[in-house]
């Protein structure tokens, strides 16, 4: 992981590029994180993945539920050569949550980007296949939003098995 400085000096050469790109950069229990304008990610991960971090370990969603920019896209970039970790992070407006694809960057992003749609409702423009991967196509909302509803079919027990699914055969 870059340390603190290191982390300031590479923020520094990406403002460079585009001083509105960067929002942001934290330093917390030696992990680096970077983030973005979600406009900017494609430039961002480009200006990365020239510095070295060439590798996308992973890419996933997240639900800051209830603050706004609510849904979040984060990637988890590696320079192999160095051992060195940054995460970038970018924020999307439930009202609109979108932010462009990196498929034509990293291929390996096709499979974890259509999940962040599937799961969060997060759409990625430019995505060669932009449908559900783990959910019927057919499938209403999001199951990984944190306002999405719970609920399932009783658990049936021996005070209300007849009260349950099986009660009326």
């Amino acid at each position: 992981m870059p340390d603190a400085d290191a982390l300031q000096e590479i923020a520094q050469e990406l403002r460079a590029a585009d001083a509105t790109s960067i929002l942001g950069t934290t330093h917390v229990h030696g992990r680096a994180e970077i983030q973005i304008d979600p406009s900017k990610n494609v430039a961002v991960i480009e200006q990365l993945r020239a510095k070295g971090y060439n590798f996308l370990a992973s890419l996933h969603g997240v639900d800051y539920y209830p603050e706004e920019p609510r849904l979040g896209v984060i990637y988890e970039l590696l320079d192999m050569k160095e051992v060195d970790r940054v995460s970038v992070k970018a924020r999307v407006p439930l009202e609109h949550p979108k932010i462009e694809t990196v498929v034509h960057i990293w291929p390996g992003a096709d499979f974890p980007e259509r999940e962040v749609y599937d799961m969060f409702g997060v759409e990625f423009e430019g995505h060669p296949d932009m449908r559900r991967i783990l959910m019927p196509e057919d499938y209403e909302g999001h199951p990984q939003r944190r306002d999405f509803p719970v609920g399932g079919e009783p658990v049936l027990f021996t005070f209300n098995e007849n009260d349950g699914y099986g009660a009326d055969r």
